[in-house]
């Protein structure tokens, strides 16, 4: 096994063997973006939009050219690469994942972002769902709790030329008040209930698309402001990573 398939499996048993300066330097490694060739990768995501998006109700034109273009071997680990368009999440450190094609096409499709949208994600992970947005929406704005990977999914996003996405560390709960509101809100971890200020941040009229619910019961929500009141309508069962809160600067800032 290489060092690097090493720290993929380490990362992957709750991401307790490593230090963070030791998974810091590893995935800067890993998320080399050089290798700007996608080879066979083309005709692997045209696979995916037919045999796993078209084929479970996938059926928004805009949705699924942005899942075909979007190179989403570029959004996981190299050791995990020839993988990048299985039908199931993949692990990109820290105890975080990239979701499965299929709950990412729905999610942007239930959220309909348009041209002149602004979107806001929270939970950026390698980028990839923000990188989905970009190719529909007109400013992204993206939030991640976990610092090297906020920091990653920036400089990758970069380099690969998704110039309309902006990325934050910081705690999601809390929404981007200085972009606020916003015409879209997509949440890709699960807390245990809304979080009261990304529904205060959503536009009259805009959409929030979030799973709810503890681990092994999840839910994912469509969500639509209306009069200023939120309605809700259950879509799927889903399994997401918890929603992570900084409860240290939520506690200075009381």
């Amino acid at each position: 096994m290489t060092r690097f398939g090493l720290v993929i499996l380490l990362t992957w048993f709750g991401n307790i063997w490593l230090s963070p300066a030791q998974e810091s330097a590893s995935r800067a490694d890993q998320w080399s973006v050089r290798d700007t060739g996608r080879g066979t990768f083309s005709s692997s995501a045209g696979g995916m939009v037919e045999r796993q998006l078209r084929s479970r109700g996938i059926d928004d034109p805009r949705t699924l050219r942005a899942m075909a273009k979007v190179p989403r071997e570029k959004f996981v680990p190299n050791e995990l690469r020839n993988s990048a368009y299985d039908d199931r999440p993949l692990p990109i450190g820290y105890g975080q994942t990239i979701s499965q094609p299929f709950i990412v096409a729905l999610m942007t499709q239930h959220l309909q972002p348009k041209a002149s949208d602004h979107v806001l994600e929270i939970g950026t992970g390698s980028g990839y769902q923000a990188a989905i947005l970009s190719e529909l929406a007109g400013e992204v704005y993206t939030i991640e709790i976990v610092r090297p990977l906020a920091q990653y999914a920036e400089v990758l996003l970069r380099e690969l030329g998704y110039n309309n996405v902006h990325v934050k560390a910081g705690d999601g709960y809390k929404g981007w008040p200085e972009h606020a509101p916003f015409d879209g809100i997509i949440v890709t971890a699960a807390p245990d209930h809304i979080p009261q200020p990304l529904v205060e941040q959503l536009k009259e009229g805009g959409r929030m698309v979030i799973p709810v619910g503890k681990t092994g019961a999840q839910m994912l929500y469509l969500l639509e402001k209306r009069g200023g009141k939120i309605k809700q309508k259950a879509v799927i069962p889903v399994k997401f990573v918890p929603f992570t809160r900084d409860h240290v600067e939520d506690r200075q800032s009381r």
